[in-house]
């Protein structure tokens, strides 16, 4: 009982210890990780040498498993960002929705098809948008566009696939990636209908103020515009192949003219639906690979084209022709170095969660907690969710949270019979906790959407903590099915 005491101790010192390094010390989260990784081994009595094994083999085991996936996500949305595909989404879904539909279909757009593309990036592209689109939706728009945003965003990096989270806790846990695509679906598309709509009714009480919540805007500023036809002046028809991306988004006051420029530019370029065919088809045959294992059906054919890296290389290759035959070969290339760019701070990121995830297993912690548990009992998943909202509220990183957590209680579901995908849910859905002023995407919520902070920590850090309870609650319900 002692031993297992101590284990638990030096395993709490060891995360507090991380938090403290990036927090106080700033230090780099995959160093941190890699220290605290180091003493929760040497710290239990584990060998120097068998200490390093265990990192570096958690390291290479996830980059295994995730690695390529990772890799192919984040250059399939580099181009998508670089062909315009979002800026004439985002005008899709006005046409198609209208006003009063637009924060639902904004929330689940996001969250689930577009997340291949970098959360900052996708971020800084449809923000702008959204503001010039807030006068549509009537009172309080503003509010439910940005809650919109910040509920789409951060729930599509922890539980759709390809998010970074959902794939690098599906490495952790040894989730099927398909099984983790179909119930992360089955989890996020009522956790984002439900929770904007509960954000909604809060502001239709009073709890946004537009004198204290909302920035005034500059004279001539796009958001200011009543409608979102208006353009500032004549201009003749632009092609978006000659604007790079940064430049798109540095017009006015930091805000595109994206609609604008998607509405002139349609005549010229492809139908939207094929710059997104080939990662609609990528998520069509990893689902289909899930239920073809789900039903026990092997035919090698099959099982190679529904392979989750297959998928996504067919994915990366279909949109790299596409981009090659409408903004060029050029442009293709600079998005690919730009992706490249990204997923080196990603995978490193990954890969170190993963060894850390190896040494809490090595130390024996799994059969040490699974005693306190049993197997049809709610506890675990709470613990779980607690544990990742703890730790994201000290790191302010959605992604470092999820991974840890469920690190640490990964070697619980062998013991007590759970099923490592409600473990994935259940650490996704905490580390949705409290999103607040530690977090990048915060800042930006609040200066792309003319928000104050006091507005920002309604929109971003309640509506995505309302959307972390929410992903609980239908987590729990689900693992009275499973």
């Amino acid at each position: 009982m002692t031993s297992e005491i101590i284990t638990i101790i030096h395993t709490a010192i060891a995360i507090l210890g991380v938090v403290v390094l990036i927090t106080r010390f700033r230090l780099n989260p995959a160093v941190a990780l890699v220290i605290g990784s180091l003493y929760l081994g040497l710290a239990t009595g584990h060998p120097p040498t068998e200490t390093i094994g265990t990192i570096t083999g958690g390291f290479g085991e996830i980059m295994a498993e995730v690695g390529l996936l990772i890799t192919f996500g984040v250059l399939l949305g580099s181009m998508l960002s670089e062909m315009n595909a979002i800026q004439r989404l985002v005008s899709h879904l006005l046409r198609i929705f209208g006003p009063k539909g637009l924060p639902y279909a904004m929330g689940l757009t996001i969250g689930t098809v577009l997340q291949s593309i970098f959360l900052d990036v996708l971020l800084v592209i449809s923000a702008p948008l959204a503001r010039k689109m807030a006068p549509l939706i009537g009172k309080h728009g503003t509010p439910r566009i940005a809650t919109a945003l910040a509920i789409g965003l951060e729930c599509g990096i922890v539980f759709m696939v390809p998010g970074v989270a959902a794939l690098a806790l599906a490495g952790v846990l040894g989730v099927p990636l398909g099984q983790m695509l179909l119930f992360g679906l089955i989890v996020i598309v009522p956790t984002i209908v439900i929770s904007i709509f509960i954000m909604t009714l809060l502001f239709r009480i009073g709890f946004w103020k537009e004198k204290l919540d909302e920035t005034q805007p500059v004279e001539g500023e796009d958001g200011a515009d009543d409608s979102i036809d208006a353009s500032p002046e004549p201009v003749e028809p632009l092609k978006t192949e000659s604007i790079p991306v940064g430049d798109r988004l540095s017009k006015v006051g930091g805000v595109p003219r994206g609609v604008a420029v998607a509405e002139r530019t349609t005549t010229s370029e492809p139908k939207l639906i094929l710059l997104f065919a080939p990662l609609l088809l990528c998520l069509g045959l990893i689902a289909t690979g899930a239920i073809l294992q789900i039903v026990g059906v092997e035919i090698d054919a099959l099982v190679l084209v529904t392979d989750p890296v297959f998928a996504l290389l067919l994915a990366v290759l279909g949109t790299s022709i596409i981009g090659r035959l409408t903004v060029g070969g050029k442009a293709v290339e600079k998005s690919v170095v730009a992706g490249f760019r990204e997923s080196g701070q990603i995978l490193i990121l990954t890969g170190v969660g993963g060894s850390l995830a190896a040494t809490v297993a090595a130390t024996g912690l799994g059969d040490i907690l699974g005693q306190a548990f049993s197997a049809n009992s709610f506890a675990p998943l709470l613990i779980v969710w607690a544990i990742a909202a703890v730790l994201h509220i000290a790191v302010g990183s959605v992604t470092i949270s999820a991974i840890t957590a469920a690190g640490i209680l990964a070697p619980i579901a062998s013991v007590i019979g759970l099923d490592p995908i409600l473990i994935a849910l259940a650490a996704g859905a905490g580390s949705l906790f409290a999103v607040h002023v530690t977090s990048n995407t915060f800042w930006l919520l609040q200066s792309l959407l003319g928000q104050t902070t006091r507005g920002t920590l309604k929109t971003c850090t309640v509506g995505v903590s309302v959307a972390s309870v929410v992903a609980l609650l239908v987590t729990l319900v689900l693992s009275i099915f499973i």
